[in-house]
């Protein structure tokens, strides 16, 4: 079984480099994608979604289906040998970003969901 490094990184109770199972390591990999900026990665300038750059922007269905449209072009093309997407919904109120997805792990074929919440 391979072993990934859990994020943040931390120690575990034996003093080791704490592991996240191969479940969890996708859905933090899907976090940090998420919540990446473009530019924000200095050997991968166009890694991210773009999510961050678009809270500031006025709330509306267009705005809706673009955040929507950059996340799923995002997780397709970094993480598409990993998951296959399911579905994606962003919802936009106030101050607060909510993200809910649900997408099959290739490797497995197991069904996972994952729901992220940001405040702006």
């Amino acid at each position: 079984m391979i072993m990934n490094p859990d994020f943040p990184l931390h120690f575990d109770d034996r003093g080791r480099t704490s592991c996240a199972t191969e479940e969890d390591h996708v859905r933090q990999m899907i976090e940090l994608l998420l919540f990446t900026r473009p530019g924000e990665r200095v050997n991968r300038p166009d890694f991210g979604s773009g999510l961050m750059q678009l809270v500031f922007a006025p709330n509306s269905p267009e705005l809706a289906a673009t955040v929507q449209f950059t996340m799923q072009a995002a997780i397709q093309g970094y993480l598409g040998d990993l998951v296959d997407l399911q579905s994606l919904e962003v919802i936009s109120e106030d101050s607060l970003i909510h993200i809910e997805l649900s997408y099959v792990l290739r490797r497995t074929g197991q069904l996972n969901s994952a729901q992220f919440s940001r405040q702006v």
